[in-house]
C-alpha cells in the first residue's frame, strides 16, 4: 500500500499551490514533457543541485496556477509519469527543490493489528519550551536542524513524533520514513513552521521503520513546460 503525502497545515498547503512567479531556476536544471498516450504525460529532466535535500514536481491547468504538488522526490530522480489525465485539457509542470537539514533518525516499531481508534488523535501542535535561540538553516550549517526527535507509540498503527524546534526561518517540516527494507527515506507529511509534534497512522510495510524530520525551505522553479491532452 502506497501512503499518500498529509499536506497537515494551512501555511505549507497554501506555499504548495501558490501562484507565485518563478526565480531564476537552478543551474543546469531543465525540465521536458513528453505525451507517451493522448492522457499520459511523462516528465524529464537533466541537471544537478548537489546541496538539495530533494525535489517537488507540480502541475497546474492553467499557466498562473494554482499549482498542486504530484510528489517528492529523492535527488537522485530523474523522471515521473503523470497517467490517467482529464481529456482535452492543458497541463502545466515545474520542479523546485527543497532544502534544509534533518534530525537524527529514530526505529519505531508498533504492535499492528486492528486495535482502538482513539477518537482525540492529537492534530499537529506547537509544543511549549523550545530553545531561547535559533539558527538560520539557509546557510549551510546544521544548527537549525530539529533535534531530540522521540517516537511515541500511541495504538496499534499510531505514533507520535516531537521534537525541538531549532530552526529561525524553515518554511515548514518534512517528516520522513524508511520502512524496514527500504532503500531511502521517503516525505509522508508537510507540516507549518514551528510544529513541533505530529501524529500518523502506520501503513502495514511501516510496522518497522525509520523516522526523521527536516526543516526546510524551497528553492527557484524550474522552467514550466506544458503538454494538452488528447483524447474524448
Amino acid at each position: 500500500m502506497k501512503r499518500a503525502l498529509v499536506l497537515c497545515c494551512a501555511a505549507v498547503g497554501a506555499a504548495l499551490t501558490a501562484c507565485s512567479a518563478a526565480a531564476t531556476p537552478p543551474a543546469g536544471i531543465m525540465l521536458a514533457a513528453t505525451m507517451t498516450s493522448p492522457v499520459d504525460i511523462r516528465l524529464d529532466w537533466t541537471g544537478s543541485d548537489p546541496a538539495a535535500a530533494g525535489r517537488i514536481i507540480e502541475f497546474a491547468t492553467a499557466s498562473g496556477g494554482p499549482w498542486t504538488t504530484l510528489q517528492f522526490m529523492p535527488v537522485r530522480q530523474n523522471s515521473y509519469t503523470h497517467p490517467n489525465l482529464m481529456p482535452q485539457t492543458p497541463f502545466y509542470y515545474r520542479l523546485r527543490p527543497y532544502y534544509g537539514p534533518a534530525s537524527t533518525a529514530v526505529d519505531v516499531t508498533v504492535p499492528g493489528g486492528a486495535g482502538d481508534q482513539p477518537t482525540d488523535f492529537p492534530a499537529p501542535a506547537t509544543l511549549p519550551g523550545g530553545p531561547a535561540v535559533t539558527h538560520s538553516i539557509r546557510d549551510g550549517s546544521t544548527a537549525g536542524a530539529p533535534t531530540g526527535l522521540k517516537a511515541k507509540v500511541i495504538q496499534d498503527n499510531g505514533i507520535q513524533l516531537t521534537w525541538t524546534d531549532n530552526a529561525s526561518d524553515e518554511e515548514g517540516y518534512l517528516v520522513e520514513d524508511k520502512p524496514a527494507g527500504a532503500a531511502d527515506y521517503s516525505v509522508v507529511a508537510t507540516l507549518d513552521k514551528d510544529i513541533n509534534s505530529f501524529a500518523l497512522i502506520t501503513l502495514p510495510d511501516e510496522k518497522e521503520a525509520s523516522y526523521r524530520v527536516r526543516a526546510f525551505y524551497y528553492g527557484p522553479s524550474s522552467n514550466v513546460v506544458t503538454r494538452t491532452t488528447g483524447g474524448q
